[in-house]
């Protein structure tokens, strides 16, 4: 039997948004490949609500909350990449991340999130996201995208980055290397007043300009106090299209670039989410803040390992 986690941590994390309350002992309990741990949550734990549709305009103190849990966020994803190596179990990424985050006073937001009961997301290859750590080690020439987001006095800071395994294809780099193209095409039209379409068509048209596909099934989205909020950010779309950007916004932008068609299918487990053409899949992602004049990188790596390749 494997554990999750031995300690017992003086916090709860309500399993729809991630919100916390700190007035009850959490248990991690032993897990089982056919059974996930449930989380017991005190009756008088107040129940968070369900994410709004409205958009949030956030102010000093939100970006300073964004600040430090994005920090946090990167800095763990800088602290695995020597660890990123053929043999290693990504389960043993996964052990390393939830330590790394809990010994910083900082909550794993993705732990017993909707019943997910890992630290990371750990997509290699053909994997397009969420997919679950465990016994698979990392092979020589395999991509894995590594996602993670840390809860911060209830600020979330969600991040994830592409890693290469040793010596990969030629087709396998040039995949990792124009998404994170594609990303900064995207961020680069971050400014009040303009539209979420424009970030999407930037994305898309530089992607299929390079023959490739931009998954359709998953999004990026608001972020802040609660994980997954308003706005949904499309990776694809029309120019002019879609909600006017406002200082204050936050959200992630987070491309997910197939080097075949775009279809995806979930497998049975719930969660993994593969091409359905089984070609190679790669993914990055930032949290950021609109600015007066621009935008803000909540997340973006203190050590310059973003692009870790």
């Amino acid at each position: 039997m494997r554990y999750i986690d031995e300690r017992h941590l003086d916090f709860a994390v309500h399993p729809l948004d991630g919100r916390v309350s700190r007035r009850q002992h959490l248990i991690l309990k032993p897990f089982s490949p056919k059974v996930r741990p449930a989380m017991s949550l005190a009756e008088d734990i107040e129940i968070a609500p369900r994410a709004s549709r409205r958009i949030k305009l956030h102010g000093a103190e939100g970006f300073e909350g964004m600040r430090v849990a994005g920090r946090i966020a990167a800095e763990c994803l800088d602290m695995l990449t020597p660890h990123v190596r053929p043999g290693v179990a990504t389960a043993e990424l996964d052990r390393l991340a939830r330590e790394f985050i809990l010994d910083r006073g900082a909550l794993p937001a993705c732990l017993f999130y909707r019943g997910y009961s890992h630290t990371l997301c750990i997509s290699p290859n053909h994997v397009v996201c969420h997919g679950i750590p465990g016994d698979r080690t990392l092979r020589e020439g395999d991509i894995a995208n590594i996602d993670v987001t840390v809860i911060v006095d209830g600020w979330h800071g969600d991040t994830s980055r592409m890693y290469l395994v040793g010596e990969v294809a030629p087709r396998a780099r040039r995949l990792a290397e124009l998404t994170y193209e594609a990303f900064h095409r995207g961020l680069e039209q971050v400014k009040p007043g303009a539209r979420l379409g424009d970030v999407g068509h930037a994305i898309q048209s530089y992607v299929e300009a390079q023959r490739c596909s931009v998954v359709r099934d998953f999004c990026g989205h608001g972020v802040g106090q609660v994980f997954h909020d308003a706005p949904n950010i499309l990776h694809y779309g029309r120019p002019g299209a879609g909600e006017a950007l406002k200082a204050g916004m936050f959200f992630t932008i987070e491309p997910m670039v197939n080097l075949g068609r775009p279809q995806v299918k979930v497998l049975a487990d719930g969660w993994t989410a593969v091409t359905r053409d089984k070609s190679l899949s790669a993914q990055c992602e930032h949290s950021i803040g609109v600015t007066d004049d621009g935008y803000e990188v909540f997340t973006a790596s203190p050590a310059g390992l973003f692009k870790p390749f």
